[in-house]
């Protein structure tokens, strides 16, 4: 019996009366999204997925990156193709699984000598990658996955979980080993953190630093809520958290899938979405490109896009402040770059798990 079957066939054994006529249209409109969602899943596949196996993305010089690989392979677990999982674990752990400890080198260069000239690491990558593994050991039945997930594990919170300057007790997570832990402060990507993620890993694997870190992200992340969007980076040091010093201080492309993945975990009333939710509201309009740079306090759009992708993560957010019965999320397209392409079907999926009243129409 699989998550999905297991999970629905409890919750219909406790709900009656009205609770149990909402959960059937709820997985009425989830089974409905699984049968129409999988010719989308193919139409990605055949777009960034080489034959090897290796996720490419083209605006960046035809790279491969441990994120790509994990972002791929979560996907691949949630539409159940064993075959497409295979390949990218195998192409990655070939390529990507170059450093002395178990986590993956953060990028692979296509058409040079050394196509892994710097082996440090990306947390988000390791955190997607070991992810993908432990769905996919439940979903294919292969144990050496949940293995290889629990050796990721271990060694992503002894590298790149840090004690939080000034807030004694809590821990942040480095978005590599090397090159964001200074002698006077630490930066901190928030879009690294994916709660729902790092909670699935720790349960299955037994690393409850991933959780407890979780935890703490979702407060910091609530902390920079406070006074605007959440930025792309921040530093950290004992005497508080301020803008980045040397990199993105603004609401960018990464900062992105902070509410998203917010949403997907399950905590869609956080105020960093109500905060990006009132910001779609104010500038998302029929024809007009969707914003992708904002200043975080005034709100200032710097940066549109019209790639679909962006627009199905506005849905989504602005669904989940409640504006009725489906997302204004538009359909899938293949024909955009691979990270809004990406984004566009993290969207659908986590709306199909968490707000299926959010699943587009």
């Amino acid at each position: 019996m699989k998550r999905r079957d297991f999970l629905t066939g409890t919750t219909a054994t406790v709900l009656a009366g009205p609770m149990m006529a909402q959960a059937a249209q709820a997985q009425g409109v989830m089974e409905a999204f699984g049968q129409n969602a999988r010719p989308l899943w193919q139409a990605w596949k055949e777009r960034f997925v080489m034959p090897d196996g290796r996720v490419v993305d083209k605006l960046q010089g035809q790279a491969s990156h441990s994120e790509g690989q994990g972002y791929g392979m979560v996907l691949a677990s949630y539409f159940d193709d064993a075959e497409a999982f295979a390949r990218m674990f195998q192409w990655t752990e070939r390529n990507l699984a170059v450093r002395a400890d178990p986590l993956l080198a953060w990028r692979w260069l296509p058409d040079t000598v050394n196509s892994v000239p710097d082996r440090n690491n990306a947390s988000d990558g390791d955190l997607f990658y070991a992810w993908a593994l432990v769905r996919a050991a439940a979903q294919f039945d292969n144990r050496a996955y949940l293995t290889r997930a629990r050796d990721i594990a271990e060694a992503l919170a002894e590298t790149c979980i840090v004690a939080m300057p000034g807030a004694e007790g809590r821990t942040a997570l480095l978005p590599a080993q090397f090159g964001f832990n200074k002698d006077t402060h630490i930066s901190v990507n928030p879009s690294y953190y994916m709660p729902l993620a790092m909670r699935e890993v720790a349960a299955v694997t037994g690393v409850s630093a991933l959780a407890i870190c979780a935890q703490h992200g979702e407060a910091l992340i609530d902390q920079l809520a406070q006074t605007g969007l959440v930025p792309d980076w921040v530093d950290i040091s004992e005497t508080g958290v301020t803008a980045s010093e040397t990199l993105s201080q603004n609401t960018g492309y990464e900062a992105l899938r902070v509410p998203l993945f917010m949403i997907w975990s399950r905590i869609p009333r956080h105020l960093a979405v109500r905060r990006m939710a009132a910001l779609y509201a104010r500038t998302v309009q029929p024809g007009v490109g969707v914003p992708t740079v904002i200043e975080p306090i005034s709100g200032t759009v710097l940066e549109s896009s019209g790639d679909a992708g962006y627009q199905a993560v506005a849905g989504l957010v602005t669904c989940s402040e409640g504006s009725g019965l489906g997302a204004l999320i538009p359909p899938f397209t293949p024909d955009q770059p691979y990270y809004p392409a990406t984004l566009h079907l993290f969207a659908m999926i986590a709306a199909n798990e968490t707000l299926p009243e959010c699943v587009p129409l």
